[in-house]
């Protein structure tokens, strides 16, 4: 398997997962349903794979990529053809979480043959492509469901948006046998028990978590809080709109040039400084309140943030035990699908009742603090040699 396979199915698999996010909501809303019954149809694509992440990274290293990955995009289609075939607000809490299921266990999958193929320090080259295969499907994909529930009713969107998903089913089945990666023979090995708690305890592990936690926190705080914030100070949807592109166009330029900047930097400098200029740009986003100043600051977060997910990718792969890669992969998704429901919660909470001030520094802060302790003490302990 190429890595240029691995984002080619990437991204029409994120496609047809990237719209479906907008059809669930905007079809929740179609067929009457309440906001409390619509967050609870979107939480549904995050609550249900969290369960099972850790499990599925397990299953990933001991049976290898191709499986998991059909399987994954098979969950998706499903879930699309489910939406078109019985269009019902109920049959939405089952298309929700099989979709989310499916994308995730073929997420975790993808990032496996990423990190497997190719040499060590083509690792960075690989999870840069897989991440701008994840932003460019994750820009077209909401447009293109846009644009076909306007044209073709929110039924006939589910059906045209599943056509990502089985263009990826029937690459991996017609090429069957041609496109695996090694599996790990240490994940192989019957009768040895994984706990969750081993990885979650090893040090640089356990560093690595909290650094991608925290940056996490941070692109959801941004996302989440920016529409809020602009409304306060009186900007437009369409100046929002603006500030948030400006987001985006500078995640998907840093991550185009993350493998550049590789051969320079290592990545826990890359990732220590991605930290640090977020942390600023967070402290300082709730003074300014001039659409340039805002638009350039949402830049600086967006180059920031956009090329630390490559970034925690290898030094996790790079780190964890023989065997466990997928695994660990896994956990961090937990993590992530456990933030991307709390953390608009908290933030919210906090919000209403100290203003978007506090927000702001305080998870600016925490970025500082955990750059600091990476800076300090992610390199007492040496990557582990992977096989």
């Amino acid at each position: 398997m190429s890595i240029r396979l691995v984002f080619l199915l990437t991204f029409l698999t994120h496609l047809s997962f990237g719209g479906t996010r907008v059809i669930l909501s905007l079809s929740a809303i179609y067929y009457g349903a309440s906001p409390f019954t619509v967050g609870v149809v979107m939480s549904l694509l995050a609550v249900v794979p969290m369960l099972f992440a850790v499990s599925w990274g397990r299953y990933v290293d001991r049976v290898g990529v191709r499986g998991p990955m059909l399987a994954g995009a098979g969950g998706v289609l499903a879930a699309m053809i489910l939406g078109w075939a019985v269009p019902r607000l109920e049959t939405l809490f089952v298309v929700s979480p099989l979709a989310g299921s499916g994308f995730i266990l073929y997420h975790i999958a993808a990032t496996q043959a990423a990190g497997a193929i190719g040499r060590p320090e083509e690792r960075v080259r690989n999870f840069s492509l897989l991440a701008l295969a994840f932003s460019t499907a994750g820009v077209l994909g909401p447009a293109l469901a846009g644009f076909a529930i306007d044209s073709i009713t929110h039924r006939g969107a589910f059906l045209a948006l599943a056509a990502g998903a089985l263009v990826t089913v029937a690459v991996l089945l017609l090429k069957f046998g041609r496109i695996e990666v090694a599996r790990h023979e240490a994940a192989a090995r019957p009768g040895e028990a994984r706990r969750l708690t081993e990885l979650l305890r090893d040090p640089g592990l356990k560093r690595v978590f909290v650094a991608s936690a925290a940056l996490s926190m941070a692109w959801d705080l941004f996302t989440f809080v920016m529409p809020i914030y602009g409304s306060r100070i009186g900007l437009s949807a369409s100046t929002i709109g603006l500030i948030l592109g400006a987001f985006g166009a500078a995640v998907f330029a840093v991550r185009l040039m993350l493998p550049l900047a590789a051969r320079r930097m290592n990545e826990l400098r890359m990732l220590v400084l991605a930290m640090l200029v977020t942390g600023a740009a967070l402290i300082a986003f709730p003074l300014v309140e001039g659409v340039p100043l805002l638009t350039t600051l949402a830049f600086v977060l967006g180059a920031g943030l956009g090329g630390t997910q490559p970034l925690i990718l290898v030094l996790l792969y790079n780190q964890s035990p023989a065997g466990r890669g997928a695994e660990v992969v896994g956990v961090r998704t937990l993590l992530l699908n456990f933030g991307q429901v709390s953390v608009p919660l908290a933030f919210g909470a906090l919000g209403s009742a100290l203003g978007m001030l506090p927000v702001f520094w305080a998870m600016g802060v925490a970025l500082f603090v955990s750059g600091y302790f990476a800076a300090r003490q992610m390199t007492r302990r040496p990557p582990a040699e992977r096989k």
